[in-house]
């Protein structure tokens, strides 16, 4: 089945009657939506059907909407996102915003208003689709080239130049070295790894963090038994570090 030609948005929000009736006033306006009412299910959808826009609330069963964010930044940088949420702290709007969102709209809200963003939204991506992008290094929002020590990883190409030489990397592999370049120097606890990386919960096996780090350090580092960038953590986790 081809794609529909209409703008996919993806809705994820628990709360049915509000679910419900974004879908309606969005596809009245012409959209097709899609909606997920945990964030499990909201980092299976987004993977399967990649929108052009996610409406995204923060609290949600198994993995909340902050955590589903950063998931969604790992796969894509650019597709805009727009936190719907009764969190309107500033606080939660500066968290929000800083881990990635475009447009922060605290509920209550103004159903008008919102239909107007989610309007700007999606043309303003249609006016960065038609840019010519350029290559920035791992410092930058769009993570295109990054180097630490010998080792340099080309997130467009999948290749990294590293200790052990020429290596074709992984999807998953790719993803799991952004989270630690996006979150240098951090330490990060292996369920949070899981939760973010892969859109697991808690009850997911701490040795799937294990069994790739142990993957990357044979790869970057110049003796994996004793890792410089690939930190081990105790009682916590992992940390990515370089000068």
């Amino acid at each position: 089945m081809n794609k529909s030609d209409k703008k996919q948005i993806l809705v994820v929000e628990d709360e049915e009657h509000i679910a419900e009736g974004l879908k309606l006033n969005l596809t009245l306006q012409g959209y097709e939506v899609h909606i997920a009412k945990d964030g499990v299910s909201a980092v299976q959808i987004f993977k399967e059907i990649k929108p052009d826009l996610v409406v995204l609330d923060i609290m949600l069963p198994a993995i909340n909407g902050f955590s589903v964010l950063q998931n969604i930044r790992l796969e894509d940088e650019r597709i805009p996102v727009m936190i719907l949420s009764a969190k309107g702290a500033p606080d939660d709007r500066i968290k929000g915003l800083s881990l990635g969102a475009d447009d922060y709209l605290s509920k209550p809200f103004n159903l008008e208003e919102f239909l107007l963003r989610v309007d700007r939204l999606l043309t303003r991506i249609s006016w960065n689709h038609s840019k010519k992008d350029q290559i920035i290094d791992g410092t930058d929002s769009i993570l295109r080239v990054y180097s630490f020590g010998i080792n340099s990883i080309n997130f467009e190409t999948s290749i990294a130049y590293c200790a052990a030489g020429e290596i074709n990397l992984t999807e998953q592999e790719l993803k799991l070295l952004k989270l630690f370049i996006t979150n240098k120097s951090k330490p990060l606890s292996r369920s949070r790894l899981l939760e973010i990386g892969w859109g697991y919960t808690s009850l997911t096996s701490t040795r799937t963090i294990d069994n790739f780090v142990v993957r990357l350090r044979k790869y970057f580092e110049e003796n994996p038994k004793k890792p410089v960038f690939f930190k081990s953590i105790r009682s916590i986790g992992y940390m990515f570090d370089h000068d």
